[in-house]
């Protein structure tokens, strides 16, 4: 089946439109002006702003002039990850889509889906002649994935609607009334290097479903550099090491599928029999029924490369052994919600350089702080140096809102079911929109994707279906300013 046949056509049709434009998260230019020239092709008030957030205006349809006006919102950057195997530049070639049963999925790579599917719902219902909605206001961000740069730049007085529709999250039977706040965590240092004195060994971890590493935190999933660790740690139980490069992971935001490390040591086949036999093993078992894919690879290697000394690579792994990875707390307030959380996304050890990236997230900014400080604790202790940046704030839930109401009541009726009214462990930009327009209601929802920001990633077409229709009585019923 091809994707134009897909209902509702014109989602999927401006889906594949906007698919076909490169669009990483900080290169959005191509994409901007995709839809700067979108708007104003309909004829519609486009503009561009500071830094990059495109909003374009459509006037209420006849009738609907009285109700309060509204902002759909989503983000046009994309997280590109791919896997290994395939051959694919993210910077010049459009996402190879294929239909999959019920789903629609990418070749290889991630499908874009968070947030594409959200910006082609509003260009459809920019488009349209048939369809009664209010005043709309329709802001595309830039950079949500690796900064939430568009939502920080976004200047107050620029928006002027009273309800926030962000088309962001990935259930389609829930509500999203809140979320978390981030700050990213990068621990770094230099170091000496000098020729290794022993044999080259090779560790891999790879296969891992990796996944999103908000809201599946809490799944239990693998983190290619915790494992790794892991192995390196065991490893100095046998004889010291000279570390010679680690590459681990890679977006903040995305739980690290694969990472690679290699290592000097001086009797590389006992050692390498040891861990096989041993600690590998504990740990394929451990993950046996949750990441069937996994698979950790200890070999003889060759490299040119230079290594560092023994005691500065003892004092790296100790840090890969000590840092939080994960669950840090669940709420007490709200249930099954993950308050705070870390994500030990990126390492790499390269020409003596090491850089550690973390992404902390909470619902609760002292929570969110608490996390990064023990993480800098942990450097301090190894005399590494630690740098907090791109901190943004969570998005505190208003569950009696108008907005909030009305739409659990059109659900319910629609569905013959309730919605679930929840807060969740991502990042969304309403918490920061909202710090300039307080004073806005604020609602995210969205059809069902799976595997966000993995190759895994797929879009579920009955829930766009549903989705669609629920967003159109919503809007048609809008109440009165």
């Amino acid at each position: 089946m091809e994707l134009s046949n897909i209902e509702p056509q014109i989602i999927w049709k401006n889906f594949s439109r906007l698919n076909a434009v490169p669009r990483p998260s900080k290169k959005e230019e191509r994409v901007i002006a995709f839809i700067q020239e979108f708007g104003e092709n309909l004829g519609l008030e486009t503009t561009v702003d500071g830094v990059g957030n495109v909003i374009i205006r459509k006037p209420a349809t006849p009738g609907m002039e009285d109700r309060k006006p509204v902002v759909l919102q989503s983000h046009l950057d994309m997280v590109c990850q791919k896997n290994n195997d395939v051959n694919f530049d993210f910077e010049t070639e459009g996402i190879r889509m294929e239909v999959d049963g019920d789903w629609v999925r990418a070749k290889g790579t991630t499908l874009g889906a968070d947030n594409g599917l959200g910006v082609a719902t509003i260009m459809s219902i920019l488009e349209s002649s048939d369809i009664r909605h209010p005043a709309l206001e329709a802001l595309f961000t830039i950079d949500e994935e690796t900064g939430m740069t568009g939502a920080l730049g976004l200047k107050p007085g620029q928006l002027t609607g009273d309800i926030l529709l962000n088309l962001d999250t990935e259930e389609d039977d829930e509500i999203d009334i809140g979320c978390a706040g981030g700050i990213d965590v990068t621990i770094s240092r230099d170091y000496e290097t000098g020729s290794p004195e022993g044999q080259m060994i090779r560790f891999e971890v790879k296969g891992l479903q990796g996944g999103h590493s908000g809201m599946d935190i809490h799944k239990g999933f693998g983190n290619a550099n915790i494992i790794l660790g892991r192995l390196l740690y065991k490893a100095l139980e046998k004889e010291n090491i000279q570390l010679i490069s680690i590459d681990g992971g890679g977006l903040r935001n995305a739980i690290p599928r694969e990472a690679t490390a290699i290592a000097s040591v001086r009797n590389a086949q006992e050692f390498i029999d040891e861990l096989t036999n041993g600690l590998k093993n504990e740990i394929l078992e451990e993950f046996a029924g949750l990441e069937a894919g996994l698979q950790i690879n200890i070999e003889h290697a060759t490299s040119s490369d230079q290594a560092i000394s023994e005691a500065d690579s003892k004092k790296i792994i100790l840090v890969l052994k000590s840092l939080h990875n994960g669950v840090y707390r669940m709420s007490p307030d709200v249930k099954d919600l993950v308050e705070s959380s870390n994500n030990v996304a990126r390492v790499e050890l390269k020409e003596g350089a090491l850089k550690i990236l973390n992404l902390s997230r909470s619902s609760v900014e002292s929570s969110k702080n608490s996390v990064a400080e023990q993480l800098k604790s942990v450097a301090d202790l190894a005399g590494m140096n630690t740098v907090f940046s791109g901190s943004y704030p969570g998005w505190k839930p208003k569950p009696g809102s108008e907005i909030v109401q009305l739409m659990e009541k059109i659900y319910t009726e629609k569905f013959s079911e309730k919605p679930h009214v929840v807060a969740c462990h991502a990042g969304l930009e309403c918490g920061i929109i909202g710090a300039n327009y307080p004073e806005m209601e604020m609602v995210s929802f969205g059809p069902t994707i799976r595997g966000a920001h993995s190759p895994d990633e797929k879009a579920n077409i009955p829930s766009t279906q549903k989705f669609w229709s629920f967003l159109k009585d919503i809007l048609a019923n809008i109440p009165q300013k």
